[in-house]
This record gives C-alpha cells, sequence and structure tokens, in this order.
C-alpha cells in the first residue's frame, strides 16, 4: 500500500487536526489489512504497555540528554545549539515506512512557521539511516531536521527501547519492512513514539536542557497534537 502524504490526499491538509488525519489512516487499516495481521500489532502494543516502558522514560522535569546527531544531509545538529535560540521540540519516530510517522511529521511540518515566530525548533529521530531520512525529507518536503539515531542511541537514553519481537518480525518481512536495512544494523529495535518538549535550564552555569514535557505512548496511532505542542511551547516561555 502507496501512503500518500497529507497534500497527495487532502489538500486542505494543513487545518484538519491529526487525530482526523489517523482516523482516516486507521480506516485505510481496517479495509485493506488482514485482520490477524492487526491484531498481532495489538499485541505488541499491548505488550509495550503492560511492560511499563512508558512509565520508566524519561519525564517532565527530568535532565534531558544531550545529543548530537546528523540530519538528512549529514550534517551533524547539536540539540545544545538549538536550545539557546529557544526551547526544541523532540519528536522520536519509528521511521519512514510508518504511516502514522509520516502523517505526524507533515503534521508537524505544516506549524514550523509558528515555531519559529516563537523561537523554537523542531527535530525529528529515528533509527533509520540518513540516506532513509534524506529520502523521507525529500518525498514529504519536510523544513526541519530529520536526526539519524544510530543503534538508537539517544532514544536509549531517555528510556524508549524496545526489540520488536519475532512475530511481529516476520510480519514486517511480509510487508516488505526490511529493518535491517533501513536502519543500517540487524538489531530490530526500534523507539517507542515519544515527544518532548526541551528547555535551557538557566539555574545551570553550564548548558544543559530539561524536560518541559512528555508523550510517551507505545500506541503508535495516537501522538500529540501539533496545536496542542504549540500551546506547551507559548506556556514554556511564559
Amino acid at each position: 500500500m502507496k501512503w500518500r502524504s497529507l497534500q497527495e490526499s487532502v489538500p486542505e491538509s494543513g487545518t484538519r487536526r491529526l487525530y482526523e488525519i489517523y482516523a482516516d489512516r486507521k480506516e485505510l487499516i481496517a479495509k485493506y489489512v488482514p485482520a490477524d495481521i492487526q491484531q498481532i500489532h495489538a499485541r505488541m502494543v499491548n505488550e509495550l504497555k503492560e511492560s511499563g516502558m512508558a512509565e520508566r522514560a524519561l519525564r517532565p522535569g527530568d535532565n534531558a540528554p544531550e545529543f548530537k546527531l546528523p540530519d538528512q544531509n549529514g550534517k551533524v545538529v547539536n540539540a545544545l545549539d538549538l536550545l539557546q535560540r529557544g526551547p526544541l521540540i523532540v519528536i522520536f519516530i519509528r521511521g519512514r515506512w510508518c504511516p502514522f510517522c509520516v502523517g505526524q511529521m507533515e503534521a508537524m511540518n505544516a506549524i514550523v512557521p509558528n515555531l519559529q515566530k516563537f523561537g523554537a525548533s523542531l527535530v525529528g529521530i529515528s533509527p533509520q539511516t540518513t540516506h532513509q531520512s534524506f529520502l523521507m525529507t525529500a518525498q514529504h518536503k519536510l523544513n526541519f531536521p530529520l536526526l539519524s539515531d544510530s543503534g538508537n542511541s539517544v532514544a536509549r537514553q531517555f528510556g524508549l527501547v524496545y526489540r520488536a519481537p519475532e512475530y511481529q518480525q516476520e510480519v514486517y518481512r511480509r510487508a516488505f519492512i526490511n529493518l535491517p536495512f533501513v536502519n543500517g544494523d540487524d538489531s530490530w529495535e526500534l523507539p517507542i513514539p515519544a515527544t518532548y518538549i526541551l528547555a535551557k535550564r538557566d539555574d545551570n552555569p553550564a548548558p544543559s536542557a530539561r524536560i518541559f514535557y512528555a508523550a510517551v505512548n507505545p500506541d503508535y496511532t495516537d501522538r500529540p497534537e501539533p496545536a496542542d505542542l504549540l500551546s506547551r511551547i507559548a506556556q514554556a516561555l511564559s
């Protein structure tokens, strides 16, 4: 199945809420994806919820890990440099093969001008290779850095990494989702989708950041609304 960009599917997509976009994609999945495959993905989500990973991940008030990662063009992006300008939204996604990740990135892309008015920055982070990030950025016309987190090293510091079990690996293979190729390693590890807002710490003489907001959800079909994140940014600056 080809997952169309938001521009292809709905011309006025910039005015639509993310949950509406996701509702459309869930409808397509219910229509075209076999029930047994849907049940396997639901099983994985339930197992992640029961594991308590989301509750153990970094949360508001925690110090944010420092990180430097290459963007889609191979340029190294330093989170602390971005934080000198203002708040930083960090979104962990699974990869360009995930229709819900694509939908979220395109929806976030629509609010980039609003973020710039606040002096805020946005980065997406995934375990996919730099080349895959380049392809995703070009295909979906993203106007923000898409960083490649090789081996999920940064996602691991946030407490987000899990290994796809064998039963889900088999489904991915049948759907031609070759994670070892896409991610450049054979670990079959992915991050739980998560959205963070980081703010520079003013109580520390050394450059550092704290987590102002966190949304970590094993259910990859449920992610924060971009408009709500804008409200959070305004709150962080107040």
